[in-house]
């Protein structure tokens, strides 16, 4: 019996400055289940926070400092599993200094059943956090 399909491997993200990044990551990336870290210390220009996921590779994002970047036009939806968590990811993102943030709302002309908050990075890279199927409105 093989192990359940993994969602994605890994995201590389770029961003102009490590040192303004890092912190916005930790914090939101952490509330969203990605606690472990490697690399990331003051010297270091990337570091990768991993998912807690019982594999031998579960998902990761790999964070890269690369002066020129500017944020584009993708975005990157991060699954939780509730209304609650969805709240909790955001407000964390929030507190981090995430901008331009939209929600946490339900996102009835994406389906009945989503909700959603959708911000940026200090650099531009869009994000969003959303569970597929909420049923109660607030």
């Amino acid at each position: 019996m093989s192990a359940q399909p993994r969602l994605f491997d890994h995201i590389d993200l770029r961003v102009s400055s490590f040192a303004t990044a890092r912190p916005f990551y930790v914090a939101f990336l952490g509330a969203a289940g990605f606690t472990q870290q490697r690399g990331g210390r003051p010297e270091d220009d990337w570091m990768s926070l991993v998912a807690e996921e019982p594999q031998p590779r579960p998902p990761f994002v790999w964070i890269v400092e690369e002066k020129s970047h500017r944020g584009g036009l993708n975005r990157v939806a991060l699954y939780q599993p509730t209304i609650a968590d969805v709240d909790r990811v955001t407000a964390a993102a929030v507190a981090a200094g995430a901008r331009n943030v939209e929600g946490p709302e339900h996102c009835e002309d994406y389906a009945e059943d989503y909700y959603a908050a959708f911000f940026e990075d200090a650099d531009g890279n869009r994000w969003e956090v959303c569970c597929r199927h909420a049923t109660s409105k607030k």
